[in-house]
Formats: structure tokens, sequence, C-alpha cells
């Protein structure tokens, strides 16, 4: 799936990722003269009109990420990713500065091998392997190089708000698979298997958890919960309406994790789900964004950070806050990153202390990985949160602070 990405981390930082060799690369024995000729220069080899690479994760005492090639001509680039071993690295991306162009998610190991293509114009890239020791490397693309945005500030955040509403479709449907396994798992009776999956399924929600004002169902007003797709999806117990009851996420979730029995009810909670979030995708196609609608979405999904998430009220059961905070963080993210080609143009210093202050709270949350847990973070305990609470939240703080800037600058652009 092609889609924009987030900040490795803040400005230093990201410089650093750029220049840092994070997985060990090989070239290949290969046939034929033209590919022959490619490998031997090291440049990955055109097959069908498009450069191949391949990532293989595995596990050699520590998990590590190996790319064949980390050089490719410009035009289309096949990222083939199979995960043999390394059961700590959850996602593989192909970055951008800001922008996530191409990622594979929920890798386990033995799966099949999954690719993903974009095409990619000459410049220097970022091969991130999440969990992996190290987690980044640089990827070059020779030939030409990519043009700068050009247009007025105003059509430069229209268009990113254009694709950014085509982002949100691309999570939404990436959801929709996430919860079909989700179900399986369930309809199997295998306890430990839908765990993982409710934890899998959920990040894809967290992202886009900022348009929920839009995921209401034709016909419904936002206030009726029999047609708000929020509700349906994401109701915590603490705040439940007695008229349309529990269902979604948190229902499941409670089985899972404080009965620890799968039942009919968890079954019929997880067909129920799949059947809403397969609405919410058809939903959130015909969703249109305004600038000032991203910035102020940005801003919300920190403040549910602060609210929920830092106070482990969200995943009351499986503790798994931490993994629902790191998306939310990555969706205000990628709504700033489809901002900031129009955002540089009206205050570069702004966009600056920004992906600086992304930087920190990346930091602060590295602190607390754990790659054996599910999620990838220390369970969020009351102990846990006695501990971190206050560092995150003052890192996010930090971030929301200049975010909230950002919505009257881009709703007044010329």
């Amino acid at each position: 799936m092609s889609r924009k990405l987030r900040a490795v981390a803040g400005a230093a930082v990201a410089a650093v990722a750029l220049t840092t060799t994070a997985c060990a690369t090989t070239t290949p024995a290969t046939t034929g003269s033209a590919t022959a000729s490619a490998a031997a220069d090291g440049v990955a080899p055109v097959t069908n009109g498009a450069a191949q690479v391949k990532v293989t994760l595995t596990n050699n005492g520590t998990d590590t990420c190996t790319a064949n090639y980390t050089t490719a001509p410009a035009g289309p680039v096949t990222f083939t990713v199979e995960n043999v071993s390394a059961s700590g690295i959850t996602e593989v991306e192909l970055q951008s500065e800001l922008k996530i162009l191409g990622e594979k998610e929920n890798l386990a190991p033995g799966l099949p091998a999954s690719s993903f293509t974009v095409t990619l114009d000459g410049g220097t890239y970022t091969l991130y392997c999440l969990g992996a020791t190290p987690e980044t490397q640089t990827f070059t693309v020779t030939g030409q190089a990519a043009a700068s945005p050009t247009g007025s500030t105003a059509e430069l955040l229209n268009q990113g708000a254009k694709e950014y509403a085509a982002w949100v479709v691309g999570q939404a449907e990436e959801m929709q698979t996430a919860v079909t396994n989700l179900r399986a798992a369930i309809d199997s009776g295998d306890l430990e298997k839908a765990k993982a999956a409710y934890v899998n399924a959920r990040t894809f929600y967290e992202k886009i958890e900022s348009d929920v004002e839009g995921f209401v169902m034709p016909g419904f007003k936002v206030g009726d919960n029999k047609g708000n797709l929020d509700y349906l999806i994401d109701m915590r117990a603490s705040n439940l309406d007695d008229k349309v009851g529990w269902s979604g996420f948190h229902a499941i979730e409670r089985d899972l994790w404080k009965t620890g029995e799968i039942t009919d009810a968890t079954r019929k909670y997880a067909a129920e789900l799949e059947t809403n979030v397969g609405k919410l995708v058809d939903v959130v196609k015909a969703l249109t964004f305004k600038p000032e609608d991203l910035a102020n979405g940005a801003a919300a999904l920190l403040e549910e950070v602060q609210s929920n998430k830092i106070s482990g009220e969200e995943e009351a059961f499986s503790h798994t806050d931490l993994a629902d905070f790191a998306a939310n963080i990555e969706g205000a993210r990628q709504a700033f990153a489809f901002l900031q080609p129009g955002l540089e143009k009206i205050d570069s210093d702004l966009v600056k202390e920004i992906v600086t202050q992304f930087g920190n709270v990346d930091a602060a949350l590295a602190e607390l990985r754990d790659k054996t847990a599910l999620g990838g973070y220390v369970s969020w305990t009351p102990e846990a949160r006695s501990k971190h609470a206050k560092a995150l939240s003052q890192a996010v703080l930090s971030l929301q602070q200049p975010m909230q800037k950002i919505a009257e600058k881009v709703a007044t652009a010329q």
C-alpha cells in the first residue's frame, strides 16, 4: 500500500538516520546479462519494469533486517519482505523525510513473503525496520530527482488534504483485513492468537480516529449511537449507551483479557465488528477534508493521547495503551506531513520546531519498547504509569503547543 509517512525522529536524528547503515546488505549472484550488470554495480536489477529489492527479517541472536540492494534506478521499485525468524520486527517502511511511501505491517515469522511497489525519483530515502537492531538504513535512488512542489500555498495545502483523504481510506482498508484476521482467530478459539490479532487491528483505528466526527452511517446523526460507527467500533465500558449496548473492540478486549475465555458472545462481537468496519470503509471513501481539518484532527489526536492513553483508560483490560499511543502519534504526524509542503511556505521555523518535538516524543516512547510484548511496548500497568506517565505527558504537551498554531495558519493561507 502506498501511503504518506511519519518522521523517524527530530531533524537531527532524521539526518543521522539517512547516513546510518541499519541493516546488513548483500549483493547476491544473479543470472542473465541485464540482471548481472545491475548486480555488478550494486544496483537492484529491473524485472518486468520494476527494480527488485528483497528485504529479509531474521534472528541470529538479535533481530536483523537485510536488504539485498540499497540502490535502485529511478522509477518503480518493488520491495518484497519476508520474515524468516525475527519475532520482534513488526513492520518495514520506506520513508522520505516525513512521509511513509510504502510499508508492510503485522509481519510474523513464517508467513509468505509480501511486497509493495512505489515509484521513486532520484534521491536518498530511509528503509525503516521497526524492532530491528539497528532500525534504519539508507536507500539510494539514482536518476531523475524529484521536482520541488509548485503552486500557491493554498494549492499545496489543498493537495495535501486530498492525499490525506486517500491515506485514511488505505488505513481503513488495512483495518478491515486485520479485523477479518481477528474474527478468524476468535472463531477458531485460539486465545493467544486472538490477543495478538486484536492489538494488530487496533492500531489502524487509532491512526485515523481524529476523523471520528465523520464516522457516521448515512441517514443517522452524530448523536445517534445506532449509526455512529465510532461508538459501535470503539466504545469503552466507561461510557455506554444502554439503548444501543456494548460491542466493538473493547467488548472483545474484555473477554480476551479479563475473562480469558472466548465465548459465543465474543464471536458475536467479532462478527459485528467486522460488519461495522466494512461500513466504515464505505463511509471514509466519501469523506473530504479541508487543510484546517487535518490540523485540528492532529491536535485532537494529541489530546486523545493525553486524556485516554497516558491515563490507561483506553486499554483497561489488555494494558496495551502504548501501542495505541504510538498509533495516535503517527496519525497526527501523517496529518502534519501532508500539510508540510504548504506550511514550509508559511512558517518554516514552526515546521522545524514540530519536527523536533515529534522526535522528542519518539525518543520517550523508544525508552518503553519491549519486543517480547504484544504491541511492542511495556504493559501500561499502574506501576508503569507511575514511573513513566509524567515524562510522556510532558513530551506530548511540548508537541501540542506548536501543533495548535497550525490550523489558523493553513485556514488563512493564500
